[in-house]
């Protein structure tokens, strides 16, 4: 992890990231001759073959490159066109980020079965209404029965997400009904979600399905399995199991790191290990053995995705996104970092060997070489995360590194739940989405959009997240974020009721009105599910359409990275939201699979996608698609303002 001190053309720190933070640690790991992501990017090119998606490596005949400038003229040695082999490519993506989002919530849901079987005592069901709501919506009775048997009930309805063959899945009952009319139609109603991932990727080995068209069909259903399967079921028993989200106050940035204290940092997705890291830490002996060691005591941070939950779960300080986790073990003062799974660098393994910074794996899907694992164990999980502590402390007791710790903290508001946004609106008495709705058809808020996804160290940290979401509330689009969009303008200073001023006049209104940042925090990459079931309440409320495609809504990940993201954005394409990627995009165009992502899903009467690499351009895009689904619901004009009496609010 050397830093070649003959290589001189390292990009500037401040054009590696817009973060403060991340830029002084950039700067401190090249002094310190070690190697970070934004270097190793810089250094390795991307393949401009595979970043057009127009290479083929599905059989061993290939791999078969095609010529993006003419990509017409040849075929693959089977004899697969560009569209068979862009499709294919990016119905694999499509499926192992489904996959992902799949096995993390299959783990949640035995997670659930063994609580509510009292095998696992550590954890139980802290949310009731949230039990009770959830199996209401996909139709189970729960009138006179008892908590457990309600639980065992949606277990057991909820098992058919992941392992049944044929029929709809149960979050299907929650989809608009034309939505899901069209949706049968067409034929993409996820039956499981294992069928349907096994099948994509079945149609897509070499000598299957050889119709683009097809290809995407499977990639839709298969998507749609994800987004209302796999991801909501996570959320949902996860709110269920340790609360659902309501705002609190939180702290952002790397000066939540304390000197004087021994720093835990927990990166992943999982947040069961995170919640027992909470009883660990606050364990009186813990506490002890920390001063005895000579620390004031122990600081549990977060970074990524499960930080992102517990910070809106329990107010946890969060230290930065996935482009900073390398960087932040260049302070020095990172003790011990454990992660679980998912956006986990193995390039992690050799910074903190530079900084003898214990890295410890808990996950059995997820090791890496070179670090320490330590087995997490939901029937005994205390074995785990105390001895993550003990190694934490007893690296602090022996530091050896100079500590650098940038004075960066932000503050600001998380924890916006779907469940909240409708309390927030109405209060306990009468919480809905109408005043959302009303404020859209009376122009105050001219639309939503979802911003989400990751950092990818080939673009600017943060920069796009930011100029993306300025732009938009800028137009009096009210943003929802999830995930690593969240920290980025949270860090940018976006989360606090004040920001409401860089906000156009009508969204400033109403944010004014209620007291809250222009942009709302609902949680981590999995949690876009809350963006799905806010946008299916709209359209419930009425007066925006009769489907997800009626709404004036639009999606984008400016700064994207994973095959996870791929898979999230077809989820919502497919549900019918236009959503825009920045920085690349796997496709060439002006070919018949471009056509049809860009412009053919959307005819067929679900979303489309969009692409441009200039974040101004892509809120140029959203606005514009905002404007047009406003004119075809007949709200393009804003109704003249009025300043309302009591009698007015006594009648909404």
């Amino acid at each position: 992890m050397q830093v070649d001190e003959k290589k001189t053309d390292y990009l500037d720190a401040a054009d590696c990231t817009s973060c403060k933070a991340t830029a002084q640690m950039i700067i401190k790991a090249r002094k310190d001759g070690v190697i970070l992501n934004f270097d190793r990017a810089h250094s390795m090119k991307p393949c401009p073959i595979g970043a057009d998606s127009a290479c083929c490596k599905h059989c061993f005949m290939g791999p078969c490159r095609i010529n993006a400038r003419d990509p017409y003229a040849k075929v693959g040695v089977c004899g697969a066109t560009i569209d068979t082999i862009m499709a294919r490519n990016f119905a694999r993506a499509v499926a192992a980020g489904s996959a992902a989002h799949t096995d993390h919530g299959m783990a949640m849901l035995e997670l659930f079965r063994e609580v509510v079987n009292g095998k696992i005592l550590d954890y139980k069901i802290k949310d009731r209404l949230k039990l009770i709501e959830v199996a209401k919506s996909i139709g189970i009775e729960t009138e006179n029965k008892a908590d457990k048997d309600i639980a065992t009930e949606l277990y057991k309805e909820l098992e058919r997400t992941y392992v049944q063959l044929e029929g709809e899945i149960p979050f299907a009952k929650r989809v608009p009904q034309k939505t899901l009319e069209l949706w049968r139609k067409h034929d993409i109603v996820p039956r499981g979600a294992m069928r349907e991932v096994v099948e994509m990727m079945h149609r897509t080995t070499m000598g299957v399905d050889q119709d683009y068209e097809n290809i995407t069909k499977q990639a839709s259903r298969t998507a749609l399995s994800d987004g209302w399967g796999g991801s909501m079921v996570s959320t949902e028993i996860s709110d269920i199991l340790f609360g659902t989200p309501m705002p609190v106050n939180a702290v952002v940035n790397m000066g939540v790191l304390k000197e004087d204290k021994v720093n835990i940092i927990i990166h992943g997705h999982e947040p069961n290990l995170f919640e027992s890291m909470l009883v660990s830490v606050n364990d009186p002996s813990m506490i002890q053995a920390a001063k005895e060691a000579g620390a004031a005591g122990i600081n549990l941070v977060g970074m990524c995705c499960s930080g992102a939950e517990m910070m809106a779960r329990h107010g946890v300080p969060h230290a930065g996104n996935f482009s900073s986790t390398e960087a932040i073990l260049v302070t020095g003062a990172v003790d011990a970092m454990a992660v679980d799974i998912q956006c986990i660098k193995q390039g992690l393994a050799a910074v903190a060997k530079c900084y003898d910074t214990t890295l410890i794996t808990t996950n059995t899907r997820a090791h890496i070489e070179g670090a320490l694992h330590v087995q997490f164990n939901e029937h005994e999980p205390l074995e785990c995360t105390d001895e993550i502590v003990i190694k934490g402390i007893s690296r602090f007791k022996h530091r050896k590194h100079p500590i650098e710790i940038p004075n960066i903290v932000n503050q600001g508001v998380q924890g916006f739940s779907h469940e909240y946004i409708s309390y927030m609106l109405g209060g306990s008495f009468r919480g809905s989405y109408i005043p959302l709705n009303d404020n859209i058809i009376n122009g105050r808020i001219r639309g939503v959009a979802g911003v989400v996804g990751c950092t990818n160290p080939r673009s600017k940290q943060d920069a796009a997240h930011i100029a993306l979401v300025s732009e938009l509330i800028r137009n009096d689009v009210l943003v929802l974020l999830t995930g690593c969009s969240q920290i980025a303008l949270a860090k940018a200073g976006f989360s606090v009721p004040e920001a409401a001023i860089f906000a156009g006049p009508g969204l400033r209104e109403v944010c004014e009105a209620v007291g809250m940042p222009p942009v709302l925090g609902l949680g981590s990459c999995v949690d876009n599910s809350r963006i799905l079931i806010a946008a299916s309440q709209m359209v419930k409320e009425g007066g925006l359409g009769e489907s997800l495609a009626d709404l004036p809504v639009a999606g984008a990940a400016p700064e994207w990275m994973s095959e996870k993201a791929i898979a999230i954005g077809q989820y919502f394409v497919a549900s019918g939201v236009f959503t825009v990627f920045g920085g690349t995009f796997p496709i060439i165009k002006n070919t018949k699979f471009h056509k049809l992502l860009f412009q053919g899903l959307e005819e067929q009467g679900l979303g489309k996608w969009g692409f441009a690499e200039d974040p101004m351009e892509m809120a140029k895009m959203m606005i514009s698609h905002i404007d047009k689904k406003r004119k075809a619901l007949g709200i393009d004009k804003t109704r003249e303002r009025v300043l309302m009496d009591m009698s007015d609010r006594r009648q909404i």
